[in-house]
This record gives C-alpha cells, sequence and structure tokens, in this order.
C-alpha cells in the first residue's frame, strides 16, 4: 500500500516541486492551493484541495496521511524594517509563515498515521544563532514558526510518536529566492523528500540535506 503525503501550498515553486517528486517515488500526492494553479491540476493522479492556512475555515483536508509538509509562506512588506512595519504588516506575515502554519498542523495531526511526520518549510534565516539581521519581518516569522513547531513537537506530536521537523529547503531558484540562488527546486525538492521519507519521532531543525541547524 503506497503512502500518502499531503503538500500544502503545492501550486508553484518548492511546493509543486515537491508534489512531483512524491509522485515519481510512488506515494499518493495531495497538494493544496489558496487559488487555482494550472501546473498542480496538470499532474496526472495528483488530488487538489483549496486551503489557505490564514483561514480557518479552509482547513478542512479529507484523508489519513505518512507525511504532511506546510509548505505555506510570504516575503512580507518589502521594506523589512522593525522601525517601519505597521501592526497590519506584521499581523499578516506572522499569521501567514507562523500563527497559521502551527494552527494547521495542530488541526491535521489526528489525520497523520503513528510515526508519521509534520513538517514545516522553515528557513536557515529562522536561526537565532546564525543570523547577521536584516530582512527583520520574515527572519522573526520564521523564528516563531521554528517556537511554534517546537512546542507542537513537545506538546502534541510525541504521544504518536510524530515527527516535527522545520526545513531549510536551500536557497532555491523560486520566484521567493530570485534566478541568481544556488539550487533548482528539483534538486531541493530531492533532498527534502529524502528527509521525510527517512524522519523519526521527536523534533529537528534541519537543511535540505538532512544537515542539522542552530535553532
Amino acid at each position: 500500500m503506497s503512502k500518502h503525503v499531503l503538500i500544502v501550498g503545492a501550486s508553484r515553486g518548492i511546493g509543486l516541486g515537491l508534489a512531483k517528486e512524491f509522485k515519481e517515488r510512488g506515494w499518493d500526492v495531495t497538494g493544496t492551493e489558496r487559488s487555482q494553479s494550472e501546473e498542480l491540476h496538470s499532474l496526472d493522479e495528483v488530488a487538489v484541495a483549496t486551503l489557505d492556512v490564514t483561514d480557518p475555515s479552509t482547513f478542512s483536508v479529507d484523508g489519513e496521511f505518512d507525511a504532511v509538509i506546510v509548505n505555506a509562506g510570504i516575503t512580507g512588506a518589502g521594506h523589512q524594517s522593525s522601525e517601519q512595519a505597521t501592526s497590519e504588516e506584521v499581523a499578516e506575515v506572522m499569521m501567514t509563515n507562523a500563527f497559521g502554519p502551527a494552527h494547521l498542523g495542530k488541526k491535521l495531526l489526528p489525520q497523520i498515521k503513528q510515526g508519521g511526520s509534520l513538517s514545516f518549510m522553515s528557513s536557515l534565516m529562522g536561526s537565532i544563532e546564525d543570523s547577521s539581521g536584516g530582512y527583520e519581518l520574515y527572519r522573526t516569522s520564521k523564528t516563531a514558526q521554528n517556537m511554534l513547531a517546537k512546542g507542537i513537537a513537545e506538546q502534541d506530536a510525541k504521544q504518536r510518536d510524530i515527527a516535527v521537523l522545520s526545513l531549510h529547503p536551500g536557497w532555491v531558484q523560486t520566484d521567493m529566492g530570485g534566478p541568481n540562488a544556488h539550487i533548482t527546486v528539483e534538486e531541493s525538492a530531492k533532498g527534502l523528500a529524502d528527509v521525510v521519507e527517512n524522519a523519526s519521532g521527536g523534533y529537528a531543525y534541519v537543511d535540505y540535506t538532512g544537515k542539522a541547524l542552530p535553532f
């Protein structure tokens, strides 16, 4: 019986790359979109659901999953400055990158099989130890996401031996990463899929090669 992965935010970029990679590995794939993605719908035998991580009324997805990957995220306001940030800009980036994904992850936990995994697409920019400053809105939202993911691992997931991962995909050639990024979507997706397939209980903050990152 094939395994089943849910990829939240599979309409483009890394999420779409992950849908293709897991499908090639023989997994059953369900991908979500916020608005219709022709590329996602063009994939054979991939189920598609509509979901917005900032809208809990959309959080219902049918199925039981071996792995759930929450891939939604935004950069936030262009200025990225704590001095210029408005309440609305802070709320948008924190809800989209941290609290929305955490809320969704908790909602989906009962649908993850015993010993399965729940992954959040994080970033090395969420590491406090590694931080060089700058990108204050984005960095802070990813640090918050890491904290929330660790809390889910400790409070909610370990009773059923569900691994919780904060994943750094690398600097990837996507709309967000830009054309000068170091690795392709395909390289990142292949590495991330390896990490997810090999996940075991507890919490880990790792990159697409499986390397542990400083919290």
